[in-house]
């Protein structure tokens, strides 16, 4: 799916922190991180709820809170889900089961063109009109959630608010400075969509301003062929294989991520 429509530009983050020290400090962390329920709920408690409860003034009740299902090499990080959950309980609202990330993109420890390559892909029914709050444990360049917004947003739902434990960007920002859209635009024009899948103004404030101190778009492809090759040995590494397939928009939209024995795009 071409990432059409960028974050709402009143959006900001809710967050709690801009590093993940004090969260990767907890005992918690790693069990939850590799898909224990009880211990994200662990966590989120002892390091959130004074902080989700001072929310109320900013998120009404009625919200519909919705998180990335993003699985990590070690395991399906429960986080982002347990998270949402206890938004909802403590805010007055529900939470979404409907919308699900059909793929595997594996962010962690990789770089931001690395992150541009595997962009994550979402699939499930969204509510017309109905609010949305995106729901995550991490968020550095922003590109998962802009995924999820642009497909809701494309769906016919409302994306509200954002709230996430680390805002780790560069920039706090959600939605890029005008300058580097047009920038952007006008240095790459149409081969920029191509590349990506991503229109100039459906951009992260973090990717517009990563993407800009590229001088070409050759040098931008020349970064994306090093940066997915990069991908298959780190997820080599940690015995994981990519699929063989390939897609044609040089930023793996499309392509699905597998563990031994299984089919790209099983959760």
């Amino acid at each position: 799916m071409i990432r059409s429509k960028g974050f709402p530009r009143s959006l900001s983050t809710a967050h709690l922190w801009r590093d993940d020290v004090l969260l990767k400090s907890h005992h918690a962390y790693q069990k939850a991180k590799a898909g224990d329920k009880d211990a994200a709920l662990e966590l989120v408690v002892d390091l959130a709820v004074t902080w989700i409860s001072g929310l109320r003034e900013r998120l009404k009740p009625g919200l519909i809170y919705v998180s990335p299902h993003a699985q990590e090499a070690t395991g399906d990080n429960a986080i982002p889900q347990t998270l949402a959950a206890v938004c909802a309980s403590f805010l007055d609202g529900g939470v979404d089961t409907e919308i699900v990330q059909s793929d595997r993109v594996y962010h962690t420890g990789a770089d931001p063109m690395e992150r541009m390559a595997a962009r994550a892909q979402f699939f499930g029914k969204v509510m017309p009109g109905a609010e949305y709050v995106l729901v995550d444990d991490v968020t550095n360049l922003g590109g998962t959630l802009a995924e999820l917004s642009n497909y809701i947003q494309v769906q016919d739902g409302v994306v509200r608010d954002v709230v996430v434990l680390v805002n780790a960007g560069r920039s706090p920002a959600l939605v890029p400075e005008r300058k580097f859209v047009r920038l952007i635009k006008e240095r790459f024009d149409e081969e920029f969509t191509a590349t990506f899948g991503i229109e100039p103004e459906a951009l992260t404030a973090n990717e517009a301003q990563y993407l800009v101190g590229f001088q070409s778009i050759d040098q931008i492809r020349n970064r994306l062929a090093a940066a997915e090759q990069e991908i298959d040995r780190r997820l080599r590494s940690k015995g994981i294989a990519r699929s063989s397939e390939e897609t044609s928009s040089g930023a793996l939209a499309d392509q699905g991520l597998s563990l031994p024995g299984q089919e790209a795009g099983d959760l």
